[in-house]
């Protein structure tokens, strides 16, 4: 993929973001000259053409640059997980308005077997087995713009269970061998539990055989979600009243097809450009046992199954299943679509400043290296918005939004919470 290289003018905006960012993200390391050098290693990914290494970030004939940028990503242990904290909640009060978080595969193919959690492993993002690491974003986002706050990276088997290999790439002793979509929902449930964020739908997509983990798990803490299923999905529906009968098993594409006469065009913009979509709603939206044929230890929660069509298509080619069941249809479906916003700055933003691009062994560096990354894609995202860095201070009483196309502004105060309201905005603008 070609790299995108910003402008001079907008290196030098972005870098007085940097400045702001830095005091207030990184205040939770304990060493000024820590704090120096993340500012170094963002300005690096953000100046640095081509490919976002060490090496390249600390310029020819800086090997003691180049040491030190080395010791602070894959030895120093400072903790990335405050500063991804700060970063997600600065967003929720400057971004606008974001409406859900949003999880993006993300997959690194490698050449060798050093770099930690790599692997040959099937992988359904690409349709084949490969040698990579499975990576997995947390990311906020709203019809504008998004940005990743929260990463997991997945550990194949012999990863955890071979001592040499973990302490070489100094694996902790709590961490496990999930897949991809395990990791991804219990990042989000210590997002929802201990980082003081407002509740707000996942969108994600997995497999039919992860879907019950996935519900139960969301459900335990009342967590709202969209959920991006395969067509052939099982689902049980009717016999929800005491006079109807059933229940009855159908797959969702026969199901969504079988009620089309109830569907209805919803309009939504994609990259800038208005599309038409046909989506339809479950008349029967009690799902008993998704995908999963035990009996269920307690009722299941009532969920909805959503299929969508595109005007040319004679069969319905999208389906989710959630949990939301006050909120319009189309509100539903344009909440599931900011998979496409997510996929437009991972691709333009977040891939040039260097996400893949990280070629140490370690844990620490990998994680290290990917907060430095989501810090970088924010400071790109708010510095190019308006041209100047954020603001520090507490913001002012919330006036109203602010408007860049495509892009939100580096400053918007937060909207006034009023305890006990609950408006569709939460949800869906």
């Amino acid at each position: 993929m070609a790299r995108v290289v910003l402008p001079e003018d907008s290196t030098k905006e972005i870098s007085d973001v940097i400045d702001v960012l830095i005091s207030l993200f990184f205040e939770s390391l304990p060493r000024r000259d820590q704090r120096n050098w993340a500012r170094v290693y963002l300005n690096g990914l953000v100046r640095t053409t081509g490919k976002k290494t060490i090496r390249n970030i600390a310029g020819t004939g800086a090997s003691s640059v180049e040491q030190s940028l080395q010791q602070f990503i894959s030895k120093s242990p400072w903790d990335w997980t405050p500063v991804r904290r700060s970063l997600a909640q600065h967003l929720e009060r400057t971004a606008q308005r974001p409406l859900a978080w949003v999880v993006q595969p993300m997959v690194i193919e490698k050449a060798g077997d050093a770099s930690v959690g790599v692997g040959r492993q099937f992988v359904p993002q690409l349709g084949r087995t490969a040698n990579c690491q499975q990576a997995g974003g947390i990311w906020l986002a709203s019809s504008e713009a998004s940005f990743p706050v929260e990463w997991t990276l997945t550990l194949p088997g012999p990863w955890t269970s071979e001592l040499l290999r973990r302490t070489r790439a100094g694996i902790p002793d709590t961490a496990r061998s999930l897949t991809p979509a395990q990791d991804a929902v219990h990042a989000v449930q210590r997002m929802a539990a201990t980082w003081q964020l407002q509740r707000r739908p996942v969108v994600m997509e997995v497999s039919n055989a992860e879907l019950p983990y996935c519900v139960d798990s969301f459900a335990l803490q009342d967590i709202p979600f969209v959920i991006k299923v395969d067509g052939s999905l099982p689902v049980s529906f009717g016999g929800a009243g005491r006079h109807k009968p059933g229940p009855h098993s159908a797959p969702a594409r026969e199901l969504i097809d079988s009620l089309r006469s109830q569907r209805r065009v919803v309009e939504w913009t994609r990259h800038g450009r208005t599309e038409g979509a046909v989506t339809l709603l479950t008349s029967a939206a009690i799902l008993a046992g998704v995908g999963d044929d035990r009996p269920p230890p307690v009722p299941p929660p009532p969920l909805l199954l959503v299929g969508a069509w595109t005007e040319a298509a004679l069969l319905p080619s999208e389906f989710w299943i959630t949990n939301i069941g006050d909120r319009p249809l189309a509100q539903l479906f344009l909440l599931a679509k900011l998979t496409d916003r997510v996929s437009l700055d991972f691709a333009e933003t977040c891939e040039p400043v260097g996400i893949r691009d990280f070629e140490g062994r370690s844990f620490r560096g990998w994680h290290h290296h990917a907060t430095l990354a989501s810090v970088a894609h924010a400071a790109h995202l708010l510095g190019c918005a308006t041209g100047r860095p954020p603001e520090s201070h507490t913001p002012l009483p919330y006036p109203g939004p602010t408007r860049t196309p495509g892009r939100p502004p580096a400053v918007l105060p937060p909207r006034p919470l009023i305890p006990g309201q609950a408006t569709r905005r939460e949800y869906i603008r």
